[in-house]
C-alpha cells in the first residue's frame, strides 16, 4: 500500500491564529460518546454528586459538533470513524487507516513521531481495536487483529495501554506468537503501573493479564477490583511521556466502554463511564496547568451509539439520575449472572429470590417503585425462563448478547433511570468537541470528524 501523507489547505491554514505552536498534544476520544452520552454524566455530576461546575469538558471555552458520516455509509462504523479522525480522511465501514481503495493514509500520531515527537495511546479496550489502531495501523479490515498488533510493534511508539491484545490469540484460544514478535521491537510488555513507571525501556507497552479482563478492562460501574483503569492509565503514561519525551508529546485517550454500554443500552452505566472518562480528562488537565501556553487538549467522540436521549415517555420532563447509585451491575453483567442462575440445574431459583436479587443490583423495588403492568411483564418473563427452563431468545447487540429477562430488566430501569435510546448500534447524530489551549478556537463551530487531525497539525505547524 502507497503510504499518503495529509495536506493542509491553504484557507485552513490562514484561518488559524496562535499564540505559541503546543509542544504537548492530549486527544480524548470518548467512543460512542454523544451529547445525550454528557448530559447523563452531566445530570449524574449535577444532581447525584453535588456538583455546582459542569463537567471538565464541558468548561473548556471552545466547543462545537461533528459530523461523523462514512464513506460507505451515513452511519459510521469505529473503524471508519476513527481512520477520519486520526487521519483526516474518510473511508469504509471496516477499514482501518486505509482510503476506500485501501490506500494507506499516514495519522496524526505517526506524522509527528516522524517529526521527533514522543507518541502514547492509552484505551480500556484491547490496543488493537479500532480506534487506537487508527494511529497507527493500515489494513481493509479491522478484524485483523493480528497484523494490527504487529503493525502496533513496528510503529516505534513509546507507549501503549489497554486491555488484552485481540490479535495474541487465534479464535481457538492459541496464542499467535503476537506478544513475542512486540517485544522483540525492544518493547518492555509490562502489566501494572509500577512495571510501566519503573520501566528502564524507552517504548512501554501495558495491557491486562486479568483473568476478570478480555477484549475490555471491565465498566466503572461494576467496580472490578485488581484491573487497570483508564485514569490511572493516563497518569501512568504522562508520566512515562514525561521520563522519555519531556520536550514535546502526542496522547490519544479514548473511553472505549462508553460505546459498549451504549450498544446494550445501559443508561446508568452510560453516565458512570462518562464520569470516569472525566476523570481520565482530569490528569491530562493536571498537566495543562502546569504548561498552559505549551499544551493543547481536545475532546471528542468518533460517533454516537445508542440514540440516548435524557428523558422518555415513562417519566416525561423528568429523569431519576438519582436512582443510578442504586445500580451497581452492568446490564452485560447482570445478563451473565441470569445465564448462570439458569445454567445451575442444583439451585432452587424462586420469583421472590430474582426479585431480591433485581433490587440488589438495580434498585428496582428496593428504592424504585415498580409498576404492577412492569413486574407483571417481568414475572411472565421468569417464568418461561425458570419455571419451565425454556430461555428466549437473547437480545443480540454489536458486542454482547443479553438473556431476554435481564434485557428486560434494564429496559424497565432505562424507563424509570429516564433514559431513552432508539437502537443498539450506532446513529448518524453529531457529537461534541470541546477544546482548550492556544489556538484552539478554531474547534468552536461544526465540523467534519475529518478536519480534526489538519485542524491540529495546523496549529502544531504555524
Amino acid at each position: 500500500m502507497k503510504l499518503r501523507h495529509i495536506l493542509l489547505s491553504a484557507a485552513l491554514l490562514t484561518s488559524i491564529s496562535i499564540l505559541a505552536a503546543p509542544k504537548y498534544v492530549f486527544y480524548f476520544i470518548g467512543d460512542g460518546m454523544g451529547p445525550g452520552h454528557v448530559m447523563a454524566a452531566q445530570t449524574y455530576n449535577r444532581v447525584v454528586l453535588g456538583n455546582d461546575t459542569p463537567l471538565l469538558m464541558m468548561q473548556f471555552p471552545y466547543g462545537g459538533l461533528l459530523t461523523t458520516y462514512s464513506a460507505s455509509s451515513t452511519v459510521t462504523d469505529s473503524a471508519a470513524a476513527g481512520t477520519a479522525l486520526a487521519t483526516g480522511n474518510k473511508t469504509r465501514n471496516g477499514m482501518l487507516g486505509v482510503t476506500p481503495d485501501t490506500t494507506a493514509v499516514q495519522s496524526i500520531a505517526s506524522v509527528l513521531h516522524d517529526a521527533g515527537w514522543g507518541v502514547a495511546l492509552v484505551t480500556n479496550m484491547s490496543p488493537d481495536d479500532a480506534t487506537p489502531g487508527a494511529f497507527y495501523a493500515h489494513v481493509p479490515s479491522r478484524r485483523q487483529f493480528y497484523d494490527i498488533g504487529r503493525q502496533a510493534a513496528e510503529s516505534g511508539y513509546e507507549f501503549i495501554a489497554g486491555a488484552r491484545w485481540r490479535g495474541a490469540y487465534d479464535r481457538d484460544g492459541n496464542p499467535t506468537g503476537l506478544t513475542d514478535y512486540i517485544r522483540s521491537h525492544n518493547v518492555d510488555l509490562v502489566t501494572s503501573y509500577d512495571q510501566a513507571l519503573k520501566s528502564d525501556s524507552r517504548r512501554v507497552f501495558l495491557y491486562s493479564d486479568s483473568p476478570l479482563t478480555h477484549d475490555d478492562l471491565g465498566y466503572a460501574v461494576d467496580s472490578v477490583p485488581g484491573i487497570l483503569k483508564l485514569p490511572q492509565m493516563t497518569a501512568t503514561a504522562i508520566e512515562h511521556m514525561k521520563k522519555v519525551s519531556p520536550d514535546r508529546f502526542f496522547m490519544m485517550v479514548e473511553g472505549g466502554n462508553i460505546d459498549h454500554l451504549g450498544h446494550g443500552n445501559d443508561g446508568g452505566g452510560v453516565a458512570i463511564e462518562v464520569i470516569n472518562f472525566n476523570h481520565a480528562l482530569a490528569e491530562a488537565y493536571r498537566f495543562y496547568l502546569d504548561h498552559p501556553d505549551e499544551t493543547v487538549i481536545i475532546v471528542t467522540a468518533d460517533h454516537e451509539t445508542g440514540g440516548l436521549s435524557i428523558g422518555n415517555n415513562t417519566v416525561g420532563y423528568t429523569s431519576r439520575p438519582d436512582y443510578v447509585p442504586y445500580q451497581n451491575m452492568s446490564k452485560d453483567r447482570f445478563s451473565a449472572a441470569v445465564k448462570e442462575m439458569l445454567a445451575d440445574n442444583s439451585a432452587d431459583h424462586t420469583w421472590e429470590s430474582f426479585k431480591e436479587f433485581t433490587a440488589d443490583h438495580t434498585g428496582l423495588w428496593n428504592v424504585i417503585p415498580v409498576k404492577e403492568r412492569h413486574e407483571n411483564r417481568l414475572r411472565e418473563l421468569y417464568d418461561t425462563t425458570f419455571g419451565k427452563r425454556q430461555s428466549l431468545a437473547d437480545e443480540k447487540t454489536l458486542y454482547a448478547s443479553f438473556n431476554a429477562l435481564a434485557n428486560e430488566v434494564y429496559t424497565i430501569l432505562n424507563k424509570y433511570q429516564g433514559y431513552g435510546w432508539t437502537t443498539y448500534g450506532h446513529s448518524g447524530n453529531p457529537v461534541p468537541v470541546y477544546a482548550i489551549g492556544n489556538g484552539m478556537e478554531v474547534f468552536g463551530r461544526w465540523l467534519d470528524n475529518t478536519d480534526i487531525t489538519p485542524m491540529l497539525l495546523g496549529i502544531i505547524n504555524e
